[in-house]
């Protein structure tokens, strides 16, 4: 196919893909859908090999939040059955992190839900990730704490934070269907707020909520644009109690021609597959291996993931392998660029972009989840019903872990 080796060479180079490329992509059929795998699989492999990063949640602080994004669990007027409480101790946070460590994450992503943090809670935060990193060398920490206010960004890197998430959920032509409390500008500003305070920026998207074609292909280009090293991608998990609880439009082909768009569209850039991968890949998850080099383990934030264990294991049966604390994630050129970007050129300025608020997660949506429990392997089991239409059969709340008495998945 003629689109795909335009699509393969463009991402050899870091070249961008035309929107209508990009469109394209989505639009075949599922009869070239391993053709479209493939393709992608090319230039994820150039770039990224055949590693798997792992990163893990802890939810600092649960539920109870302000805003009102329509897709999540935590929001102004949930009546979703989720864990709520208030701030995780130091080392109770630390702690919980440990288990994720000792399952081969390299990256623990701290999040907390609310508008933004206040200056005590940035205080509560940094001493937070000095506790972690005190006792696990060389471990990456990502924080995400909603929209952040002059000055705390530069704190949260002078107390040794790596990252800051903040995703751009969906385009800006529908960010107020989603969402009303803040605005599209808020997001961008603080994503750009990590960004000049030597904080890596991770920004990525959620499908799944009814948008089009062209909604997602306007994320991914304003993530390109906005220049994060790592693009989460999390697929919907409607979550009864919400306000978008009955929208289940994606298939395990859907959610692959996602990821391929993406890679083509970043193709340099850390693509992670982050919330509802076990609830809308399924048993296509191996294949979302050739197009994402990066998924969370275990939990997330408000929901179950499947067991960490199966995690690994089709890693490994997949034909890839998890990448060491002392790997690199990011391509040389990336890695030693200040701010490095999503595939982008000198010439590319700065873009519309925006992160999601805590109770996005660092990565994965607040609802992303999967019905897995903690000795089950991929999700679902031999009675379960066709693949076809909606799984609320796969979505459980998260009851162990941060914020329980329970071992954590991991």
């Amino acid at each position: 196919m003629d689109l795909l080796n335009t699509l393969v060479d463009k991402g050899l180079r870091r070249e961008l893909p035309t929107r209508e490329e990009a469109l394209a992509v989505l639009a075949t059929s599922d009869d070239d859908l391993l053709d479209v795998v493939a393709a992608a699989g090319k230039v994820r492999r150039h770039w990224f090999g055949r590693r798997v990063k792992l990163n893990y949640l802890v939810n600092l602080k649960s539920g109870l939040c302000p805003e009102d994004c329509s897709y999540c669990s935590q929001r102004l007027g949930s009546k979703a059955d989720i864990l709520k409480y208030t701030w995780l101790k130091p080392e109770e946070a630390s702690q919980a992190a440990a288990a994720g460590l000792a399952g081969g994450a390299k990256r623990v992503c701290l999040v907390a839900s609310g508008r933004g943090p206040t200056d005590r809670d940035v205080d509560r935060v940094s001493e937070t990730i000095k506790a972690i990193k005190e006792q696990n060398e060389g471990v990456e920490v990502c924080a995400c704490l909603g929209l952040l206010s002059d000055g705390q960004a530069e704190r949260l890197r002078e107390a040794g934070a790596d990252a800051y998430n903040h995703n751009l959920n969906t385009s800006q032509a529908t960010y107020g269907d989603i969402t009303t409390t803040h605005t599209y500008a808020d997001r961008v500003e603080t994503v750009r707020k990590a960004h000049a305070a030597g904080l890596s920026a991770c920004s990525g998207l959620i499908a799944g909520m009814g948008e089009s074609d062209e909604d997602l292909v306007d994320v991914v280009y304003s993530l390109r644009e906005l220049d994060p090293d790592s693009v989460p991608v999390n697929f919907l998990i409607p979550f009864e109690g919400t306000p978008l609880a009955k929208e289940w439009n994606l298939t395990p082909q859907r959610c692959l021609r996602i990821l391929a768009m993406v890679r083509f569209v970043c193709p340099d850039v850390e693509v992670r597959i982050a919330g509802g991968r076990e609830v809308h890949l399924r048993t296509m998850q191996p294949l979302a291996l050739h197009l994402a080099n990066s998924i969370f383990l275990g939990d997330y934030l408000t929901s179950e993931g499947q067991a960490g264990r199966a995690d690994l294991e089709m890693i490994a049966d997949a034909g890839f392998e998890v990448e060491g604390a002392g790997e690199v994630t990011l391509p040389e050129h990336r890695a030693t660029a200040a701010g490095g970007g999503c595939g982008s050129h000198a010439d590319e300025g700065p873009g519309e972009g925006r992160g999601a608020h805590a109770g996005g997660g660092c990565g994965p949506d607040a609802d992303a989840a999967c019905g897995s429990h903690a000795g089950g392997g991929v999700c679902g089991t031999a009675s379960a019903p066709a693949a076809a239409g909606p799984r609320p059969d796969l979505v459980a709340v998260r009851r162990r872990g941060a914020g329980t008495d329970l071992a954590p998945n991991a």
